[in-house]
């Protein structure tokens, strides 16, 4: 007891954030423990040695991320900002012509020790985490275009570019959550035009040059127009569909989806169906709930936050994992097309999870600053004597 209140002093930051990070882990093993059985049946191992060593040590690792970042002074981000963006765009290019797996170059291989990771996690955080400086730093002139417009929508466009390429999906989101900071850093409208056409353009030349477009454009007719469409076309999508309906209000009950025989990736992609498979539309809307507070909390974090930049990174990373989880959930309720996007938190992922981590962390710093802060102004307040 004495440890457990120990750790607690020592647990600084928005304390509905630490919940929902304990539930989501707990929701996530749970899950991942059900949608691993076939996968680890065909390997030759129990699901119990699987999910140890695939899931639950990385979920452990994560929430060890979470602490150490969350103890870091948020501002030291800030300075590594530039490090990060010079290591992550010769990352992504290498990515394009080096990794490889089922089609897409996303990840690379960690040297030494094995592990496969996807660079566009580390530019999730590198761009962010690079805009909220610039926009901090350019405030003064904003509105500049050589010096403030020219190297923020340079950052935004090239990134998209090298990611989109490979994933299209991700790129997308990153580019809509940058267009937000961009909003928030009170870039002007004209400007933030500008980003958007740099985009569009950007996606029409990717669709014409890249050979993933073909992917991209069955994804899209299959998801308008599903009744016109092969059955393999519609395949992920139509299990997804009959996880949801047969999971009815209160779901088959943990361990007891029959789906997750059917989905490709039931422990990643599409975890969502067999969530609400399982336990349920209660289940499922328990889920979106959970990102809802999140965000309204980080919302807070943001209008509470003294300085610019934590403000714009805590928005940015906030926009970033409640965008991505809404769009896993669109997905797998059939409000959009198959992108391959994990759920936050949720989905099967290893090293994807440590980088989600790292930005609850983020977020959480800067909600510790905003903390001592006002503790701090309340402390001097109660310090002046009252007038007479």
């Amino acid at each position: 007891m004495l440890a457990i209140n120990t750790l607690l002093d020592k647990t600084k930051g928005d304390r509905w954030i630490w919940l929902i990070i304990i539930l989501l882990s707990m929701i996530s093993i749970l899950t991942v423990y059900s949608a691993t059985g076939n996968i680890a049946y065909n390997k030759g191992v129990t699901v119990e040695r699987y999910l140890l060593f695939k899931h639950v040590i990385f979920v452990i690792l994560g929430i060890g991320m979470i602490y150490i970042s969350h103890l870091l002074d948020y501002k030291y981000y800030a300075g590594i900002s530039k490090v990060l963006m010079i290591i992550t765009i010769p990352l992504l290019i290498y990515t394009l012509f080096t990794g490889q797996i089922n089609g897409a170059s996303r990840w690379v291989q960690v040297p030494v020790i094995g592990l496969t990771f996807q660079t566009s996690d580390l530019a999730k955080l590198s761009l962010i985490t690079f805009l909220a400086r610039m926009l901090t730093k350019k405030q003064e002139n904003i509105k500049d275009v050589k010096e403030s417009f020219l190297p923020i929508m340079g950052s935004v466009v090239i990134v998209f570019g090298l990611i989109a390429k490979a994933n299209l999906s991700t790129g997308l989101m990153l580019f809509g959550v940058s267009v937000l900071l961009l909003i928030v850093g009170r870039v002007s409208i004209k400007q933030i035009s500008l980003v958007c056409a740099g985009g569009i353009v950007m996606i029409f030349i990717l669709f014409l040059t890249t050979e993933r477009a073909g992917t991209w454009r069955s994804r899209i007719d299959a998801f308008m127009h599903p009744e016109l469409q092969h059955s393999d076309k519609t395949y992920q999508s139509d299990h997804s569909k009959i996880a949801l309906a047969t999971g009815g209000l209160f779901g088959k009950g943990p361990g007891n989806s029959t789906e997750r025989n059917f989905l490709p990736h039931p422990y990643s992609d599409f975890i969502f169906a067999i969530i609400i498979e399982e336990y349920g539309t209660i289940g499922g809307l328990a889920i979106v709930v959970l990102y809802l507070v999140l965000l309204y909390r980080c919302v807070r974090i943001v209008t509470q936050s003294p300085k610019a930049f934590g403000a714009l990174l805590a928005a940015g990373l906030s926009f970033s994992l409640t965008i991505q989880a809404f769009a896993n959930m669109a997905v797998a309720v059939g409000l959009g097309p198959v992108t391959g996007v994990p759920l936050p938190l949720v989905s099967m992922g290893g090293t994807s999870i440590l980088f989600t981590s790292i930005a609850f962390g983020i977020i959480l710093s800067v909600s510790k600053d905003v903390e001592e802060k006002s503790v701090s102004k309340k402390v001097i307040v109660g310090d002046i004597p009252a007038m007479a």
